[in-house]
């Protein structure tokens, strides 16, 4: 029997798990079922949580922080694929990879995740075909979004990217901080998430402030327009 702090662990996990779209439309027993072989790690700004070719133990959903996953080429230059933020899942491709995880994954910001353990993940599948096909249609949904969204980034301009990013991290920020904060991650790390170059990024972040839309004070970023962020941001056709 599952003592009280299992009932309290689970139920917290499963929130989060609901929260993310790999897992939307799974019912509260295929959650629970989930959180269940599911581990907390928490990881400090500059920790790596795999490097290339480690052994895979599982894929990670994001509960807080930002994860920047990337490959170091042969002039020992680092790419980033992408920066994961809270509710967003990573390295599900690696369950299926003898060689292991495929890049590296470091922390931006202090982080925490969830690890979906590989062994327990694939014996769910093996041993609950009803639960296999929940899965997947939910990942065909995820698909579709991610999609969706390498669409928007060949599609809508630079500055339409910027301006929802800069919304969407003022939304996530505590109450009474909504117009101000700092930002953790390099502005090369930003400019590849939002599928961009550094001098295009800072190009843009100054035509915002001579705009009057923000205010950038080394890391610091305010924001005094948020309905002309917004009104860029609704903007889609790529001016670049």
């Amino acid at each position: 029997m599952k003592n009280i702090f299992d009932e309290y662990r689970i139920a917290g996990i499963s929130a989060t798990l609901r929260n993310c779209r790999l897992f939307s439309g799974l019912n509260q027993k295929d959650l629970e079922n989930i959180a269940s072989i599911t581990v907390v790690k928490t990881y400090k700004k500059g920790d790596y949580v795999f490097k290339e070719g480690d052994p895979c133990h599982g894929f990670f959903i994001v509960q807080k922080g930002a994860i920047n996953v990337h490959r170091v080429n042969l002039s020992g230059r680092e790419q980033v694929i992408h920066v994961f933020r809270a509710g967003d899942s990573f390295a599900e491709a690696a369950l299926a990879m003898e060689s292991g995880y495929p890049a590296d994954a470091r922390a931006e910001e202090d982080s925490q995740l969830l690890l979906i353990q590989k062994d327990g993940f694939l014996s769910l599948l093996k041993t609950q075909p009803e639960f296999a096909l929940r899965l997947f249609v939910a990942m065909s949904v995820h698909l579709r979004v991610l999609v969706e969204q390498l669409e928007a980034v060949s599609l809508e301009s630079v500055d339409s990217r910027l301006a929802k990013w800069l919304l969407k991290r003022m939304r996530c920020l505590p109450e009474g901080r909504k117009l101000s904060f700092e930002l953790e991650i390099p502005k090369r790390v930003l400019a590849a998430e939002l599928g961009t170059v550094s001098e295009t990024l800072s190009r843009t972040l100054s035509k915002f402030k001579s705009m009057g839309l923000i205010n950038v004070s080394g890391k610091k970023i305010d924001i005094l327009n948020p309905a002309g962020l917004q009104e860029i941001a609704e903007k889609s056709k790529d001016v670049y």
